[in-house]
């Protein structure tokens, strides 16, 4: 073979190996962002979107939420806060699941691997903190108000009351939060089935920390929405520390 003959030959060599290294590289750029997303949506931030109308005005149908996963864990939760957490246990209603092909549900895998699907929301719940571990709570004061600790809260600058109403809760309630344990109100308080309406299930309508998934920081969309989410700790700033001494926060 003449050296003009083998001269193509190498460069065509040249280009296999050099398209080759790149799709090694691209296969590893690949698996290290999957690994990076599904270790980001694992411990540190996780995304829902709100499938139910109970933290209305706060947060509406559709929305969709990203979650603290990671600060909880040292610096724990505070009445307020608001978080998602697993169904701790009849709280929610089975909701068949309609058939998807093979290829919908590998897309959707993956797509939740790396926290871009959210398919899991529809077996959680998205709820505001109102008692702590040891905390007393109970409804309502002749005002209408929730008081924790003996002391009343005012809540009319987030929940959601039909016109004219200023009683914070339609059902009566008082209850010791066990260690451990949360007291969980949604906002649009005449339309959610939270704490108040599940005490005659196993958890007596306590959240058990390891349910909880971590606290709701912001509102991605939509983007006329975007925004953080408030958790009025104002709200709480009188209620003094429970017996035990807790210092207004939980952790897991």
């Amino acid at each position: 073979m003449s050296s003009e003959q083998s001269a193509p030959a190498a460069q065509d060599s040249r280009r296999g190996r050099g398209w080759l290294a790149f799709l090694r590289d691209v296969v590893v750029i690949v698996v290290i962002a999957v690994l990076v997303s599904f270790l980001v949506k694992t411990f540190v931030v996780r995304s829902f979107f709100i499938p139910s109308a109970s933290m209305e005005d706060t947060l509406l149908v559709d929305d969709r939420i990203l979650v603290d996963e990671l600060t909880p864990n040292w610096a724990g939760y505070s009445r307020g806060d608001v978080v998602v957490f697993a169904d701790p246990g009849g709280w929610l209603e089975p909701t068949p699941q309609p058939e998807r092909s093979p290829i919908v549900e590998g897309i959707d895998w993956v797509l939740n691997l790396v926290g871009l699907s959210a398919s899991d929301s529809q077996d959680h719940l998205v709820k505001r903190i109102i008692g702590l571990p040891g905390d007393h709570v109970v409804c309502c004061n002749a005002l209408g108000q929730i008081t924790v600790n003996g002391v009343p809260i005012d809540e009319l600058g987030y929940i959601k009351l039909p016109a004219g109403d200023t009683v914070a809760s339609e059902k009566a309630f008082d209850v010791v939060v066990p260690d451990g344990s949360l007291w969980v109100l949604g906002d649009n308080r005449n339309r959610s089935k939270d704490s108040r309406y599940n005490t005659e299930q196993p958890g007596e309508g306590f959240v058990p920390l390891d349910n909880v998934v971590g606290k709701v920081f912001l509102r991605m969309w939509p983007l006329d929405r975007f925004g953080g989410v408030d958790g009025h700790h104002s709200v709480f700033a009188g209620v003094p520390e429970d017996e035990e001494g807790d210092p207004g926060e939980a952790s897991r």
